[in-house]
């Protein structure tokens, strides 16, 4: 059951004319006025004159005649359409190997196989939506089982994210409005006339005088909907994206054969990235049906490569997932992002090899689906809490190390947690401490170890101050735990104890 994402874009025309020009007060309602012939409507509506009451289809001379001051400007579909595709090249390098356009406000992806490398569905939908709306663009994404379902609760959904779950696209669907069908406006108000509101009604009605009556479309579109016809998505493709293909004329589905064709795509992929100098980041294996649908898989690697057994081996552990159907009629294999890459000797008998190169197992892991991968990397700073940052797993880390002279646990807590003591002040190590309902008796300790706040960045660090000791219990265990404040001035800190860490 292939998963569909439908995103859209409340107020991708009016922002778009903000963009085009700036001199747009931000406060001011804005609305985009369509015309054909004398007829003018309102296309498209900001935030503000949403809430003033102004809705899309609205005539434009009632509109300016409800709201003082309202700004409006002419509407230019093909500035929209362009900025649209522009959204749906981003989106294919980074979310998807089969994403299209879906007109006039919204894009369409079909992520299945792909959503893995997100984190699942819910993260990569809420990731999606806060990088637009970090570009100062609002969106509402919905992934469904069919397009169809997507679309209309993308367009209906008071939330900025929505998962249908699989198999659950009816009940889902059956109180959304008709114009989520995507029916024209005549046949919404005929349906209207007749006393059918939501998609519910419509479907639990006898297909044949509707069908006489209205023509094939709302049967169509009813299924399309459901998932009972395919709707197939046709991926836009950027010009500058290389890509082989390999079409059959008979068609194949044994997984030797998918195997052995992947191979010779990969090959052939290699060589036109070499010809450009350039690494591959992420591959898109396009799967081709009989049926008319699409399957999609998709790669990534750490670091841009063009070694041909490696990025055979990657795609061949996911050749499993793909589902020939009735047989496979082509296989694309495309790569949506790449790096220069220039070839440099990396291997000599003459030098030992001292660095291990992570990036194969950076590949293997985030291509099964762990999409949070990192590395530790020291900072300069003395604060335990702050002197660690996570990192790309194969990030070069510029001579960067360690400065300590005491050690430190192998397990340091995201918060320390408090603990109670018995301790001689001002200076002596506890001689037991209680932590988690279990009271411990110190054998051996070392410290104190004075930690000083970091008073150039905060003012309120400008006293502050933790003495840590490394202690032993009765059992062998060793932590690693400090006290706030000096022990003598209440200004250094609170004097009260807490474990920061345990050691191995």
């Amino acid at each position: 059951m292939p998963r569909v994402v439908s995103v859209f874009f409340p107020t991708l025309a009016t922002d778009r004319s903000i963009r085009a020009d700036p001199s747009i007060p931000a406060e001011t309602p804005l609305v985009v006025v369509a015309r054909s012939g004398a007829k003018r409507w309102l296309s498209a509506v900001d935030q503000n004159a949403a809430k003033l009451g102004l809705r899309v289809g609205m005539p434009a001379a009632k509109a300016q005649a409800l709201v003082q001051g309202l700004h409006m400007v002419d509407s230019d579909p093909v500035a929209d359409l362009a900025a649209l595709e522009r959204l749906t090249l981003w989106a294919l390098s980074q979310y998807s190997p089969v994403v299209a356009i879906d007109p006039p406000d919204g894009i369409v992806m079909d992520t299945e196989g792909a959503d893995h490398l997100r984190g699942g569905e819910e993260l990569m939908l809420s990731g999606l939506v806060n990088r637009f709306r970090a570009r100062g663009l609002p969106a509402r994404a919905v992934v469904a089982d069919t397009w169809g379902a997507a679309f209309g609760l993308a367009r209906s959904a008071t939330t900025e994210t929505t998962v249908v779950p699989v198999g659950k696209t009816a009940d889902a669907v059956a109180r959304l409005p008709l114009s989520s069908l995507r029916f024209s406006a005549e046949t919404i108000v005929s349906l209207r006339t007749l006393g059918f509101k939501t998609v519910g009604e419509l479907a639990a009605t006898p297909r044949a005088p509707l069908a006489l009556r209205f023509g094939p479309e709302i049967g169509r579109r009813l299924d399309q909907m459901f998932g009972r016809v395919a709707e197939p998505i046709d991926p836009i493709r950027c010009p500058e994206i290389i890509e082989v293909h390999r079409a059959f004329a008979e068609p194949i589905g044994a997984a030797e054969t998918i195997a052995k064709y992947v191979s010779r795509l990969v090959a052939a992929l290699c060589l036109e990235l070499q010809a450009k100098g350039l690494g591959v980041r992420r591959t898109d294996l396009i799967v081709h049906r009989v049926d008319n649908t699409i399957q999609a898989l998709r790669a990534g690697t750490a670091k841009p490569v063009r070694d041909v057994a490696w990025l055979t081996k990657i795609l061949h552990d996911r050749i499993e997932k793909i589902d020939p159907g009735y047989g496979i009629e082509k296989l694309s294999l495309a790569a949506t992002m790449v790096e220069p890459l220039n070839d440099r000797q990396i291997v000599s008998s003459l030098v030992e090899a001292t660095d291990v190169d992570v990036t194969s197992l950076v590949d293997v892991l985030g291509n099964r689906g762990t999409h949070r991968i990192y590395r530790q990397a020291p900072v300069a700073s003395d604060v335990p809490e702050r002197s660690v940052q996570r990192i790309s797993p194969v990030a070069d880390e510029d001579g960067r190390t360690w400065p300590l002279t005491w050690p430190r646990p192998v397990r340091l807590m995201d918060r320390p947690e408090l603990i109670e003591v018995i301790a001689l002040l001002p200076d002596h190590p506890p001689v037991s401490f209680v932590w988690r309902g279990k009271r411990r008796r110190v054998k051996r300790a070392d410290g104190p170890e004075r930690i000083f706040g970091e008073w150039w960045l905060r003012t309120s660090e400008w006293t502050a101050v933790r003495d840590y000791f490394t202690v032993e219990d009765e059992t062998g265990e060793r932590y690693w735990i400090y006290r706030s404040g000096d022990g003598v001035d209440a200004d250094t800190g609170s004097h009260r104890w807490f474990i920061h860490g345990t050691f191995a």
